[in-house]
């Protein structure tokens, strides 16, 4: 049966060389790798009557010049898109629409729609075995056009673009909009699954969002979600390779990065073909992450699918930048609340915020006729404090008098820096006698409290109930009033307000 096999293989290689040279083809196949050059003529030199090997651009162009090929086949492997890219270009615009047949390594396409852009071509991603690229060629010589759109391809590729124009608009932070161009890549015709992996801080890249049938999760073939660039198979994932090189990759057949776990996971859920897309970045630097598309079956994209990938990944890195700088904004305001509003040293209200507080307690007393109690106290002999042990300790003293009288506050009671050493407690639903209670305990707890620096400080007590038609300031005077009768009393005690 081998021999049988063999036979027959010769026979077929003669054939397809008879063919060749009875239609008086010729090739020329561009590769600056030796190694290369050797194996294509090996599998595809019967295909032609007259086979040249370049091994430049400038060579494949002197031979061009002499006569045209019926097929030029650039094999993009080694070469560099920052060095090579226009050379190759204008090789292919030289075709003038001739067969053009590129074969591209499946982490490197992003060469496919800078040079379609130059003319019509077709491609086939690498590596390939000698039987698969023999038949790319054949096929390319008996059906030479480019991929094209038609008009349901290009209706599809309209509706995508509104998706995803769509996502953005109604995209209220990073994590919804990633969930929604998932979702609308997944409605893109053979598109089975959609991914988004996003670059965090640490560089640490995650997978934020994915859509797709409900046994095809991307954690479970790449065995991790987060921290993907240490992952094992960063080399053989597109979507991973985008993430990390900054460039589309493309695999069309799954055993071709040669993992074959990852292979025949893909192929048990009906993975034919993966591609990743990169998300540019704001500037220069590594990408922001990337978009992974798995489909059902081959297909070969053209230069309008290609541009709409690109302008996909703009539009995702867009409403990425535009939802960090809503989340931005949302923390400066809070910045901005917590800053207009707290006592930097202390950390709780200060005296404007507690003015309003007090004001909008005052209603709600009123409105549900509920007991409201304001208390008022300051350290007793702070300018002592701050003269012997210096501002330094007396700055710490007001933190620690702050923060011991917060610990045996209530969640709904206020503490107030109103100024200097003053403080005051908005006390709702307190009654006057529980307003003494409360300030007796503030009270023990500050004398009890250790103060670093210094020994321990007291505080002097006014405590006030709110009045039937009472004021907020008319409040303020009378626990003030008796914070003052508090202090010629001796100090370190508490007085209730007169009515």
């Amino acid at each position: 049966m081998a021999n049988l096999s063999a036979e027959q293989s010769n026979v077929e290689v003669r054939m397809a060389q008879q063919a060749g040279q009875e239609a008086g083809r010729t090739g020329i196949y561009l590769s600056p790798m030796a190694q290369r050059r050797a194996d294509f003529s090996d599998a595809c030199a019967s295909l032609f009557a007259r086979l040249d090997l370049a091994d430049s651009a400038d060579v494949a162009a002197s031979l061009m010049a002499r006569a045209q090929p019926d097929l030029l086949i650039i094999d993009l492997d080694r070469f560099e898109p920052s060095i090579d890219l226009d050379a190759l270009a204008d090789l292919v615009a030289r075709r003038a629409g001739a067969p053009v047949l590129l074969l591209c390594p499946f982490a490197g396409v992003a060469w496919l729609p800078a040079l379609m852009a130059s003319g019509p071509l077709r491609y086939a991603v690498t590596p390939l075995d000698g039987a698969a690229l023999r038949t790319m060629v054949e096929t390319t010589l008996a059906q030479p056009g480019a991929p094209t759109c038609d008009a349901a391809g290009l209706r599809a590729l309209l509706d995508l673009r509104t998706r995803v124009q769509a996502a953005l608009d109604d995209a209220e932070d990073a994590h919804t909009l990633a969930e929604s161009l998932c979702a609308a890549l997944c409605a893109w015709p053979g598109v089975l699954h959609a991914g988004l992996f996003l670059l965090r801080e640490g560089n640490d890249l995650q997978l934020v969002a994915q859509q797709g049938p409900d046994g095809l999760l991307l954690g479970a073939l790449l065995q991790r979600t987060d921290r993907l660039l240490q992952a094992p198979l960063r080399h053989a994932f597109p979507g991973l390779l985008a993430a990390a090189g900054g460039t589309a990759a493309l695999i069309e057949a799954p055993e071709q990065p040669g993992e074959p776990a990852l292979a025949d996971g893909l192929l048990a859920h009906g993975v034919a073909m993966a591609l990743g897309v990169p998300i540019p970045a704001d500037g220069p630097g590594a990408p922001r992450g990337a978009l992974s598309l798995l489909f059902d079956a081959p297909r070969a994209f053209s230069l309008d699918e290609w541009n709409t990938l690109a302008d996909v990944a703009r539009l995702a890195a867009f409403g990425l930048r535009l939802a960090a700088i809503g989340q931005e904004n949302e923390h400066l305001l809070v910045r901005l609340t917590y800053i207009s509003t707290m006592d930097a040293l202390t950390g709780v209200a200060n005296r404007r915020h507690g003015e309003e507080l007090l004001d909008k307690e005052i209603k709600r007393a009123r409105r549900y006729r509920v007991p409201l109690a304001l208390l008022a106290f300051d350290i007793d002999r702070f300018k002592a404090v701050n003269d012997t042990y210096g501002y330094p300790v007396g700055d710490v003293a007001l933190r620690t008098v702050a923060d011991t009288a917060r610990a045996v506050l209530r969640a709904s009671d206020v503490l107030v820096r109103s100024g200097g050493e003053e403080f005051h407690i908005i006390a709702p639903h307190t009654s006057a006698i529980d307003g003494l209670r409360m300030a007796e305990k503030v009270r023990v707890a500050i004398e009890q409290a250790q103060i670093p620096g210094c020994d321990h400080v007291t505080v002097s007590l006014g405590v006030a109930q709110l009045g039937e038609q009472e004021s907020g300031d008319s409040l303020t005077q009378r626990t003030d009033a008796a914070l003052a009768r508090a202090k010629r009393a001796g100090r370190n005690c508490v007085e209730l307000a007169m009515q």
